[in-house]
């Protein structure tokens, strides 16, 4: 299957199929939110946008990059989210990265939001679908977050259905910028086993989505099984 790795700012056209990475944190954390009973998420491109679309229905939460902050009910940290009941709720996301990324290729045909969380259902899921040619858009850093970029990558091989080893792209993401600045605190808005938890690999069993609904960009879990063959090429975490 042939793919591409692209900046946010190298995007220049819309792919046909367009699987949007952030691994700290913002896709990492919208696998959390799934998990902790989510509905959905609705992608923000400001911050006003995410507050005026929270006021504007009854019972929607918003969440944000950075310390807490008025009207905001939740941070962009899986540490800090992975306690929480949200069972039934739908959930405001706008994060510096994530959001941006997933908002700059809404037109796509196909558009799948992931981390290292979700790595093996996103790849799985491009599979099932036959999905033809992959833009990887990386987030981080205009493109150039290591962590992003191995996350990339890490699909990219698991697409093929072979057997790939997922300690080489964890030690990259460990070793980038982001995690560095993750550990020392550096980031707001941080709980102390954010890395860590942005480094399990395969830890929740569906992909993530991201369609038009009502003129929102949505996204939403889609449960993709493990067939025999994957269970075979998967690599301990």
């Amino acid at each position: 299957m042939d793919h591409r790795f692209v900046g946010i700012p190298e995007l220049t056209d819309v792919p046909r199929v367009a699987v949007v990475i952030d691994v700290m944190r913002a896709f990492t954390v919208a696998a959390w939110a799934f998990s902790r009973g989510v509905e959905r998420i609705v992608l923000a491109s400001t911050e006003s946008e995410a507050l005026a679309l929270k006021e504007s229905h009854s019972g929607w939460l918003a969440l944000k990059d950075g310390a807490p902050a008025a009207g905001f009910d939740a941070v962009n940290s899986p540490g800090l989210l992975r306690s929480r009941d949200f069972a039934g709720r739908t959930l405001v996301q706008k994060t510096t990265a994530g959001t941006v990324g997933a908002l700059a290729v809404a037109d796509a045909p196909l558009v799948l939001c992931a981390s290292f969380v979700v790595a093996g259902p996103t790849a799985r899921f491009l599979r099932t679908e036959d999905a033809g040619p992959v833009t990887f858009v990386v987030t981080g850093e205009g493109g150039r977050a290591e962590e992003d970029l191995a996350c990339a990558e890490y699909i990219a091989q698991r697409m093929t259905g072979g057997d790939v080893e997922a300690a080489p792209y964890l030690h990259r993401a460990r070793t980038s910028g982001a995690a560095a600045d993750l550990a020392a605190g550096l980031r707001s808005g941080y709980h102390p086993d954010d890395v860590e938890l942005c480094l399990e690999t395969d830890r929740f069993p569906f992909a993530m989505v991201a369609r038009q609904e009502d003129s929102l960009t949505v996204l939403r879990p889609v449960e993709v099984p493990e067939t025999s063959a994957a269970r075979v090429g998967r690599r301990s975490r």
